[in-house]
C-alpha cells in the first residue's frame, strides 16, 4: 500500500461496510471496548492500515505501541507461518518446551545487569505485572505497593488496583487489592508540590519518604514500588534525570523492589531496548509485552534468579508462552537488530520531535510537547498560562487526525500520542506531522 499523499479530508468516514460492521459489533460486542473514532481494519502493511471501505491511513498508533516492526512483516509473518504448521500448543507451564526455553533465554540476556536472570511467559501486558505484583509480595513477604498517579498498569484485578490514569477503570469494581498505595509521579509540566525542575531536588522522591513512610506507612511494609520508566495512559510523561535514580536510591535504603512496567516503553520504542537503560538505571523486575511479538499475544516477567523465589505452582499460564507467540517474538527482535530499529526510532523520533516543538511555538493549544524515539506525546491546553486541560479539543484532534488518514490516539484527558511502527521512515514522519498539523488547524478554528 503507497503512503497517501495527504493532508486530505476522506469524504466519508465511516464508509459504508464500516457503518455495517459497526452496527452488527453494537449488538454482538461488550460495551466495555472504548472506540476512539470509527476505524473497521481490512489489512495492513508496514505503517500502512487499509480499512473495508478501501480508505488508507498512516499508523502512528502501531494498535497502542504493539506493532513495532510493521503491519505484517514478512519474516515475522514467515516465523509464525513456519512455526504453526509444526507446533501450536503443548503448555509450558505443565512440559517443557524449546520456544519457550529460547525466548527466556534470549530476553535473559537482553535486560541489563550481569547477575542471571529468570523468565516468566505470559499472554498480555496485565498477565506480565500480574506476575510481578505476585512475585515482590511472595519473595518479599511483604504485604504493601507503592504505585503512582496517572499509572495504567492494566485491566485484571491487581494491575487495574495499580493503575490510577482514569476512575473509570477502578469504578464499581471494588473492593480492590488491599495495601496499594499511590504517589504523584514526576509530571514537571504539573508539579504536584508546584516547584520547578530542578530545583525542586526531586521533591516527588522524597515525599514517599517524608510523608509516606513518616505517616502512614512503614517501609520495611513495602513489596515492590511499580513504575513506568515514561508514563503511557497517563499522556506519555517522560521524568526528569535523575529521578528513577533516585527512587532506585530510595528503594535499595530500604529493601524495596523495584518493579518497572515497560509494557509500552520497552522494546525499542525509546530508541533503547529498555526505557529504564535512557537513566542507567536497573530494575528488580520487568514487565515486557505490546511491542515484543509484532501484534501476537506474548509478554514477558523478567527478574534476578534470587528473587523468582516461587516454588512449582505457585503461578503459571495455560498460552503463555505458546510457540507461534514465541516464534514472533524471536523474529520481531531478529528485525529490529538486522534492521536498526533502535538508531531509526531515535533519528527519526527526534526529527517529529522536534517538528511538533516548533509547531507548539505556534499553536495556542499545544502546551507541551514530550518524548524519547518514537515514544511522542502532545499536550493540549486551552491557555497556556493557566494550563486549563483541553480535553473536548484532544478527542476532536484525534477524530480529526482520523478523517485526514492518520491514525493517533489520546493519551491522559488531554494529550496525543504518536507510538508509530518503528519502521517509520523520515518522509512518513513528514507527512504524519503535516496531517497532524492541518487537524491542529481545524480545530483551533473551532476552539
Amino acid at each position: 500500500m503507497a503512503t497517501p499523499k495527504v493532508p486530505h479530508l476522506i469524504t466519508q468516514l465511516p464508509g459504508p461496510k464500516a457503518q455495517s460492521i459497526i452496527a452488527r459489533s453494537e449488538r454482538s460486542v461488550t460495551p466495555a471496548l472504548p472506540r476512539v473514532y470509527p476505524l473497521v481494519v481490512q489489512r495492513g502493511q508496514g505503517t500502512m492500515v487499509e480499512d473495508v471501505d478501501g480508505n488508507r491511513f498512516l499508523d502512528c498508533a502501531a494498535g497502542i505501541a504493539v506493532c513495532s516492526t510493521g503491519h505484517c512483516h514478512p519474516e515475522v509473518v514467515k516465523a509464525i507461518q513456519d512455526q504453526a504448521a509444526n507446533l501450536l500448543h503443548i503448555c509450558g507451564a505443565d512440559f517443557y518446551e524449546t520456544m519457550y526455553v529460547d525466548l527466556a533465554e534470549r530476553l535473559a540476556k537482553l535486560v541489563p545487569g550481569n547477575t542471571t536472570k529468570k523468565v516468566f511467559l505470559g499472554n498480555s501486558g496485565a498477565e506480565a505485572v500480574e506476575a510481578a505484583l505476585k512475585l515482590a509480595r511472595y519473595h518479599t513477604g511483604r504485604p504493601r505497593v507503592i504505585a503512582f498517579l496517572g499509572a495504567f498498569h492494566g485491566r485484571t484485578m491487581g494491575a487495574v488496583s495499580l493503575t490510577a490514569s482514569k476512575p473509570l477503570y477502578q469504578e464499581g469494581f471494588g473492593p480492590l487489592i488491599p495495601g496499594i498505595s499511590h504517589v504523584p509521579y514526576a509530571y514537571c509540566y504539573r508539579c504536584a508540590y508546584n516547584l520547578t525542575y530542578p530545583a525542586c531536588n526531586l521533591a516527588c522522591v522524597d515525599y514517599i519518604e517524608d510523608v509516606l513512610f513518616a505517616r502512614s506507612i512503614v517501609p520495611e511494609e513495602v513489596a515492590a514500588i511499580f513504575v513506568e520508566p515514561i508514563q503511557g495512559e497517563g499522556g506519555y510523561i517522560v521524568p526528569p534525570p535523575g529521578w528513577l535514580a533516585k527512587l532506585r536510591t530510595l528503594c535499595d535504603k530500604y529493601g524495596i523492589l523495584l518493579v518497572d512496567d515497560e509494557v509500552q516503553a520497552g522494546i525499542g520504542r525509546t530508541g533503547k531496548m529498555l526505557a529504564t537503560e535512557h537513566w542507567g538505571v536497573e530494575p528488580d523486575i520487568i514487565c515486557l509485552a505490546k511491542a515484543l511479538a509484532s501484534g501476537m499475544p506474548v509478554s514477558a516477567m523478567i527478574t534476578r534468579d534470587e528473587v523468582m523465589s516461587w516454588p512449582p505452582g505457585a503461578h503459571g499460564s495455560t498460552f503463555g508462552g505458546n510457540p507461534v507467540c514465541c516464534a514472533a517474538a524471536q523474529a520481531t527482535l531478529d528485525v529490529i537488530e538486522k534492521e536498526k530499529l533502535l538508531d531509526n526510532a531515535n533519528r527519526v523520533g527526534n526529527r517529529l520531535l522536534n517538528n511538533l516543538r516548533d509547531l507548539a511555538e505556534e499553536s495556542r493549544l499545544i502546551g507541551d510537547v514530550r518524548g524519547l524515539g518514537l515514544m511522542i506525546g502532545v499536550e493540549l491546553v486551552k491557555d497556556k498560562e493557566t494550563k486549563i486541560k483541553a480535553e473536548k479539543e484532544t478527542k476532536q484532534l484525534a477524530l480529526e487526525c482520523f478523517q485526514r488518514g492518520l491514525l493517533v490516539l489520546p493519551c491522559g484527558p488531554n494529550s496525543i500520542r504518536f507510538s508509530p511502527p518503528l519502521i517509520l521512515t523520515e518522509a512518513e514522519a513528514d507527512i504524519a506531522f503535516e496531517i497532524f498539523a492541518d487537524a491542529l488547524i481545524a480545530v483551533e478554528s473551532q476552539a
